[in-house]
């Protein structure tokens, strides 16, 4: 199993949204590295719901629930999608200064690269993050 961390606006399509949808497909991606991410996403893997901008603060936890096909909003065939569900909404959200302020989550990419919207994480960061929201 793989574990990865999306970010996006709340205002765009918050983690209520995909509560409300019980799931969407994950789109508007236009970055390469990001775009990778979600080309190595496999059904079943966890990924962490993260609110970018607004609460800056992982929310919940969603998994795959289909893998990669071409993004239906746009022609280009370099971009694609995949569809997630939510699995459950941490008890207490994890901020960014949370993890910052964490040892063992100085090296993901959250902090790393901050705009990155579609991000690997390895299994100990992403159960640390979990463990930060329980």
């Amino acid at each position: 199993m793989n574990y990865f961390l999306v970010k996006s606006e709340p205002f765009k399509y918050s983690w209520e949204q995909l509560l409300k949808d019980k799931q969407t497909f994950w789109d508007g991606v236009r970055n390469y590295q990001a775009r990778n991410n979600l080309q190595a996403m496999k059904k079943g893997d966890l990924v962490l719901f993260y609110h970018s901008n607004e609460g800056k603060e992982v929310v919940g936890i969603a998994k795959v629930v289909k893998e990669y096909y071409q993004d239906p909003t746009t022609k280009d065939e370099r971009w694609v999608v995949v569809d997630i569900a939510p699995v459950e909404t941490l008890k207490k959200p994890v901020s960014l200064e949370m993890v910052k302020a964490d040892e063992q989550l100085q090296d993901i990419a959250l902090v790393r690269q901050g705009r990155l919207s579609v991000m690997p994480l390895k299994r100990e960061e992403f159960d640390r993050i979990v463990a930060l929201g329980s």
